[in-house]
């Protein structure tokens, strides 16, 4: 909480540029899937991709993002297509003793891995429906829909053995929204967290949800059942903002993220990829020492991030940002809604 707390003294002070609460480090951008809502990565992407580094590289970049940072996310495009996976979760378990480690993957590939489930605290596993059928409504093929519901089985009832929480992390788009509510009741059947984000075009939310009034319901719906106990991991104020489609006051240096190869992204993925001077790929942390030498060079290129966002709603930046803003928010969630996790580092996508 001292990272907090010193997030909150410089709010109070009128600055942007806060102190990271975790790092999102993207162990490769290789998939095996070409989900239909996905904007980065996908199979058909592959042969352009940048190829993962080897381990000792991602190693060299952990230790150094280590050095400033106490909490990991492993990403991707799929991670569990690295082979060097469980060496890179051992020794940020074992040797640098990171405080949180959450895996985000597919799921399609993880009844192979089963060893990696000590070395987690949390897996976040992507699943937009109970019902392998409708899943090919985002381009998934029928294994690949069999695979992931698998897993999340397997996931689920390794839980309390290995000590890690498996929260389903579902992509709202119109073409899922249907099935959403079933979705729920198998979380709820399995022990499981639930939480959602809709899918984005250009970093907004898709324009078929913005007018659809079986989005609003549906948002209205999961709030009314995380009053009553259900399994949603997501605050009120974001299920709200989710709801209201207003603006909120982001601060994406909560949540930093560095690619395969070493990249810091500054200040955020969204400001990087559109280029400008605002923001992009301000120094590789294979070129500095530790993280605050990156995170000085970062802000010396790039300074603070802007005060005049347009709000991505993507719960990997607002989720990480209410919770910042809003302490008595947090300490609610934290005491009486979230199971005891920590929203404040909760940053799927």
């Amino acid at each position: 909480m001292l990272t907090y707390s010193r997030n909150l003294l410089k709010l109070a002070r009128g600055q942007r540029d806060l102190h990271p609460r975790l790092a999102m480090y993207y162990v490769t951008t290789h998939c095996n899937l070409n989900c239909a809502y996905c904007e980065d990565f996908g199979a058909q992407r592959n042969e352009t991709a940048i190829a993962p580094p080897g381990l000792e590289t991602a190693q060299q970049i952990l230790r150094v993002i280590r050095s400033g940072i106490p909490c990991l996310w492993l990403t991707g495009g799929e991670p569990l297509l690295v082979p060097y996976l469980p060496e890179l979760l051992e020794l940020a378990r074992r040797e640098l003793k990171f405080r949180e480690i959450t895996l985000i993957s597919n799921g399609t590939l993880l009844f192979q891995r089963p060893e990696i489930f000590p070395q987690l605290d949390r897996l976040v596993i992507s699943l937009d429906s109970s019902d392998p059928m409708a899943l090919a409504a985002v381009n998934l093929p029928l294994p690949s829909a069999e695979a992931v519901i698998h897993s999340v089985k397997l996931a689920a009832s390794q839980q309390k053995k290995h000590h890690f929480r498996l929260i389903v992390n579902a992509v709202l788009t119109p073409e899922t929204l249907p099935g959403l509510p079933s979705l729920l009741d198998f979380c709820q059947k399995e022990k499981v967290l639930l939480s959602f984000s809709p899918q984005s075009f250009n970093n907004w939310p898709r324009y078929e949800l913005l007018i659809s009034p079986e989005y609003r319901a549906f948002i209205e719906g999961v709030i009314a059942a995380k009053q009553r106990g259900a399994p949603i991991l997501g605050s009120f104020a974001y299920l709200q903002t989710l709801l209201e489609q207003k603006p909120y006051e982001c601060y994406p240096t909560l949540t930093p993220r560095i690619l395969p190869e070493g990249w810091l992204v500054y200040p955020c993925r969204p400001m990087e990829k559109a280029g400008g001077e605002q923001g992009g790929r301000a120094v590789n942390l294979l070129e500095v020492e530790n993280w605050g030498q990156a995170w000085e060079a970062a802000q010396k290129r790039y300074g603070e991030p802007p005060s005049a966002c347009q709000s991505c709603f993507q719960q990997c930046y607002a989720e990480p940002s209410l919770m910042q803003a809003r302490p008595l928010e947090m300490l609610a969630e934290r005491l009486l809604h979230s199971r005891g996790l920590d929203l404040t580092t909760y940053a799927p996508g």
